[in-house]
């Protein structure tokens, strides 16, 4: 099971000033919903047909039988995706029940919960380009859990490292800003235009706003968690005079401070514990894995698709990540990736 938010949330929500009002009239909730399941399609072959005849354990959540391009059942998908008083924050993917082989052919149950305001009576429900975002970043951990074809229920899906799981879902993320999507499923709600190349551009050029700072500002605390990690003796440790000259070692810029002093910073004990840097590292990963994509021409290759799935969507936690990833792109990967998609080349 994988349940955790997306603390990149901050960098999406940092590069949508109010540049382009207008932009999340084109994102409507069954359109974002539809886009992803075409994207699944193109990439992967997959269909999904609703199923109105389950009981699920709230009326806000529906269902969807997955099959392949041969029919085949690959898995129940069930999505929730409304704020109510009852329901936790955030948004994430858990599955209620894991892919495996090892007592038959078990089909995973794979929910994806959000937390979207709902539109008002008779109006559809709206959403800002990094809601939309979110949604695609959630399903591509869904298609992780959903693709898996392991034999046994411990390596299942997103049962891999940390930085690991997060490359599914944030690779998806890349295929929501590409024109031919946006184009076909970006229309605005009220008269149903696609969106403008206008709009396009604002959309391409918020995405590396303040990139500079976030990238630094991150990469800080990722280095203050990793030195506090290798403290030996905590017997005299002072939390202040860490950061400090950590911070001297660096050279980080005055103008910039800390996203998480240390005393209230969640990520540094438990399962992040040492680990906060993973999340520029997936990044470093879904950049370049995306590439492999652009590289040919074509950003729904069939041919870099079925590498991706055999060797990152399905192959669950089979191999070394490192060793997976090489199968699926011929090398280890590279970083220059993700300084060209934040801007920073």
């Amino acid at each position: 099971m994988f349940n955790e938010p997306n603390p990149w949330k901050l960098r999406t929500t940092l590069a949508m000033p109010a540049k382009c009002p207008e932009c999340g009239q084109h994102f409507e909730l069954e359109a974002m919903i539809a886009a992803a399941f075409d994207t699944a399609s193109r990439l992967f072959g997959l269909q999904f047909n609703e199923r109105t005849d389950l009981k699920l354990y709230h009326p806000d959540a529906r269902a969807w039988d997955v099959t392949d391009a041969e029919g085949q059942h690959m898995a129940l998908f069930i999505g929730d995706y409304f704020a109510r008083p009852s329901k936790r924050s955030g948004a994430w993917m858990s599955s209620f029940r894991s892919q495996q082989k090892l007592k038959g052919d078990i089909r995973p149950i794979v929910i994806n919960v959000l937390n979207f305001g709902r539109g008002g009576e008779g109006q559809p429900t709206l959403l800002s380009f990094d809601d939309a975002r979110t949604l695609f970043h959630e399903f591509g951990h869904g298609l992780h859990g959903m693709l898996s074809n392991v034999t046994y229920p411990s390596l299942s899906g997103t049962s891999v490292t940390r930085d690991f799981v997060e490359l599914p879902s944030q690779l998806y993320e890349h295929w929501l800003s590409q024109p031919q999507v946006l184009k076909r499923f970006a229309k605005h709600a009220r008269t149903g235009k696609p969106i403008s190349e206008g709009m396009l551009e604002k959309l391409n050029a918020a995405r590396n706003f303040n990139q500079g700072f976030l990238t630094v500002e991150y990469t800080a605390a990722a280095i203050i968690d990793m030195d506090l990690h290798t403290v030996t003796d905590a017997s005299k440790l002072d939390i202040g005079k860490l950061e400090a000259a950590t911070l001297k070692r660096i050279g980080m810029p005055r103008e910039i401070v800390l996203r998480h002093r240390l005393p209230h910073f969640n990520h540094v004990m438990g399962g992040y514990a040492a680990g906060y840097y993973s999340y520029l590292w997936s990044e470093v990963m879904d950049a370049d894995a995306f590439a492999a994509f652009e590289e040919t021409g074509n950003v729904f290759s069939q041919k870099v698709a079925r590498k991706l799935r055999e060797h990152i969507y399905a192959a669950g936690n089979k191999r070394d990540p490192l060793e997976a990833y090489v199968a699926f792109r011929g090398r280890p990967p590279e970083v220059e990736g993700l300084l060209r998609k934040r801007g920073l080349v």
